[in-house]
């Protein structure tokens, strides 16, 4: 990094976090006061931001690589973002965003890089370097800490699991090692479900909901309205979703999810992403063996393990749903009767909408009973349960 950019992940390391931190202590002191505040804080904010972003914007691309530029652009994120959270910006009321500077940089980032021009959840997640033992946040709060330490530890599982899902494409369903990565894959799995559950039991309800989902509203960048980060911003979630044969590319729901996700992955990831959704899946592969090998001793053997992975990966859909978004979400914006509130959600659409949608998505990942008008993987696993001795 130049020593301009160096200049602004310092800030943003520093001075940046402990400005948010002061008025995240404010507004969770005087929450249910709608008067101003803090107006002080985020003018000083909004100006050592922009400069050091202006020096940036002056000294113009100097092509030292991705890791570096995407760096650049998660710390420019990380203060648009911020301006949003303080409603220094907001898009209802813009057509552009008042961040001239700052958009300007983020867009041509985002452009020569790939991705979207805005901070992403591999900012805060995989790609987040630590400095001296710490790395970036918003705040220094506790909780953000939690929520950001434990979404990262499973992240990282979810991606050893899909890893080992794509090392059985090329040896088959009947390759004897495939039950070993199938193995792998269920332990990983596992591990997402513990790391989730450290998280739900730590995790501050109000605190998580008032001092840092705020943090992940969508927001404009030049003309544009981007929908905020969201942790399952990976390839191997959905990875896993397709080699696995739960969800389909082919399903338009499933098909509209990925197409809206593709630019918040860093480019090798939309590589992996794209491979995997024209491969069979392991379920479509098993089902091919039917009725022939049906009593074969691999067939029987690396089933049984697939079918213990499938479950893993729709427990922890389960969890996820029931713990995180019905805990952590949907019931403290009942208390606080933000239900309506139009910008509540990371993703931009009402509460009510995004719940309907997370509850189908939760429903193909643990292959639940299809309802009406919505189909799931339910009779097909079923079949292959029926085939185990």
């Amino acid at each position: 990094m130049t020593h301009k950019a160096c200049a602004l992940d310092q800030w943003i390391r520093s001075d940046f976090r402990q400005m948010n931190t002061e008025l995240e202590e404010l507004y969770f002191e005087n929450r249910d006061s709608p008067e101003p505040m803090g107006d002080s804080i985020k003018t000083i904010l909004v100006d050592e931001g922009r400069a050091l972003i202006t020096d940036l914007l002056d000294e113009g691309n100097t092509d030292e690589g991705f890791d570096s530029g995407f760096e650049v652009l998660g710390d420019v994120g990380f203060y648009m973002a911020a301006c949003r959270r303080h409603d220094i910006t907001e898009p209802s009321r813009e057509t552009k965003s008042p961040l001239q500077e700052a958009s300007a940089l983020a867009m041509q980032l985002g452009a020569s890089l790939g991705v979207i021009p805005r901070f992403a959840s591999c900012h805060l997640e995989t790609h987040n370097r630590a400095v001296n033992g710490e790395y970036k946040t918003f705040t220094s709060l506790t909780d953000e800490k939690i929520f950001i330490d434990f979404n990262t530890r499973g992240v990282f599982s979810f991606i050893r699991a899909s890893e080992a899902l794509r090392n059985c494409l090329p040896l088959g369903v009947s390759h004897p090692i495939t039950y070993d990565l199938l193995s792998t894959a269920k332990v990983a799995l596992d591990e997402v479900h513990e790391s989730n559950a450290s998280l739900f039991d730590q995790l501050d309800i109000n605190r998580f909901f008032y001092c840092v989902r705020p943090y992940y509203r969508p927001h404009r960048v030049g003309l544009h309205e981007y929908r905020g980060a969201n942790a399952g911003d990976f390839a191997g979630i959905n990875v896993i979703d397709l080699l696995l044969g739960v969800c389909k590319a082919d399903d338009p729901y499933y098909s509209q999810l990925l197409v809206d996700k593709f630019l918040f992955m860093r480019p090798e990831d939309q590589l992996v992403l794209r491979d995997c959704m024209r491969r069979k899946s392991l379920l479509d592969s098993f089902l091919e063996c039917l009725p022939e090998h049906k009593n074969d001793p691999w067939f029987q053997t690396n089933l049984s393990m697939f079918l213990e992975v499938c479950a893993a990966h729709g427990r922890v859909a389960v969890q996820h749903h029931e713990r995180l978004v019905h805990k952590f979400i949907e019931r403290p914006a009942e208390v606080g009767a933000h239900s309506d509130q139009p910008d509540l959600t990371a993703s931009g659409p009402p509460l009510p909408v995004l719940l309907k949608g997370l509850r189908k998505l939760c429903d193909m990942r643990c292959a639940a009973p299809a309802t009406e008008g919505f189909d799931t993987r339910y009779r097909d696993i079923q079949n292959l349960k029926d085939c185990l001795a």
